[in-house]
């Protein structure tokens, strides 16, 4: 394979390290209600990183915003919002389904849709080409062991003591997956901002940092007005108080592995090609989830689960590894 695919799949791989331990940190906060750590994971994750980054690594993003018409901003915020809400639900989900089973559902609709949208929209020549076949195979399996996964988490589920519905929870996880990809689209729909960065100076790889202040500052709206109407509803805003407490670490760390997962991607995908935002995106949600599952493996999700649900586990992890294989070797 050319270096820039290796390039490409390693940082997709480090991409989906990051997405996929971002939640993590949430573990560990002890004092704070969940809104108090949420509002600091969205405000560092969706307003503070991605202005700095643009700011830092572009010769003057504004310039970049000025030259553009509205009608550019349109498709990145809309999406952006509408992942926005699917980013709430998430949060939720993960905290009632655990990060095993969350990232299986979640992320597994996510990767279906965010995968194949861009590619019938906007390489849909492929699709009947000997390449096109081993990346829908490959979508196809990555899908079956999402769900394989999917099952095991609900077979420890039925093992341990959890909170509220099972139904309830699941459906919410549902809903988000079909909303979740919807980041990927105002990336995708958004290069018109990339393309101008380029033509303004900007490298193809830096380009995209001019696309992520527009796409989550639509998400950053749902997220942080769900946090706000929270903390006044439970007056838990009194937390804030003690804001040097290891909490409040907490939430930062995870803005920086969740931003920092974004923006590599975003470098990732120029270095995948044409298809870099269809097959790039397959591959960082296929980390994500290996991450995840692995994440929840180490902190004890599995540790009572029943020997059949291990090996679901396993079994959907090298399931896939081997749609990671296919659909990598369908973007040479």
């Amino acid at each position: 394979m050319p270096l820039t695919l290796w390039i490409g799949l390693l940082l997709t791989l480090v991409a989906g390290l990051c997405s996929g331990s971002s939640m993590l940190p949430m573990k560990f906060a002890r004092r704070w209600p969940w809104e108090n750590t949420w509002l600091v994971f969205t405000v560092v994750s969706l307003a503070i990183l991605p202005w700095a980054l643009a700011i830092t690594l572009l010769h003057d993003v504004v310039h970049v915003y000025a030259a553009l018409p509205a009608s550019a901003f349109i498709a990145p915020l809309v999406f952006g919002f509408g992942w926005g809400i699917a980013q709430v639900l998430f949060g939720l989900s993960i905290a009632r389904l655990g990060m095993a089973l969350g990232y299986a559902i979640i992320v597994g609709l996510g990767a279906l849709l965010g995968t194949l949208v861009p590619l019938f929209v906007k390489n849909r020549e492929i699709i009947a080409t000997g390449r096109g076949a081993l990346i829908l195979s490959g979508v196809a399996i990555m899908v079956l062991g999402i769900a394989v996964s999917a099952r095991a988490g609900k077979m420890r589920e039925g093992s341990v003591n959890q909170s509220g519905s099972y139904a309830g929870a699941l459906a919410i996880a549902v809903l988000c997956g079909l909303m979740a990809p919807m980041l990927n689209f105002a990336f995708a729909f958004g290069q018109g901002i990339a393309r101008e960065a380029v033509r303004q100076g900007a490298s193809a790889q830096a380009a995209g940092y001019a696309v992520w202040p527009i796409a989550l500052l639509g998400g950053l709206i749902p997220n942080a007005a769900y946090a706000c109407w929270l903390l006044s509803r439970n007056r838990t805003w009194k937390h804030f108080r003690s804001a040097w407490r290891p909490d409040v670490w907490f939430g930062c760390l995870m803005g920086v592995l969740w931003m920092g997962a974004f923006a590599v991607y975003g470098v990732s995908s120029v270095y995948l090609g044409i298809l870099g935002t269809s097959v790039g995106w397959a591959l960082f949600q296929i980390f994500m989830i290996i991450t995840a599952n692995l994440s929840g493996v180490l902190t004890g999700e599995w540790k009572s689960a029943p020997a059949a649900a291990k090996r679901g586990l396993w079994a959907g992890l090298a399931l896939l590894a081997a749609a990671t294989t296919m659909i990598a070797a369908g973007n040479r």
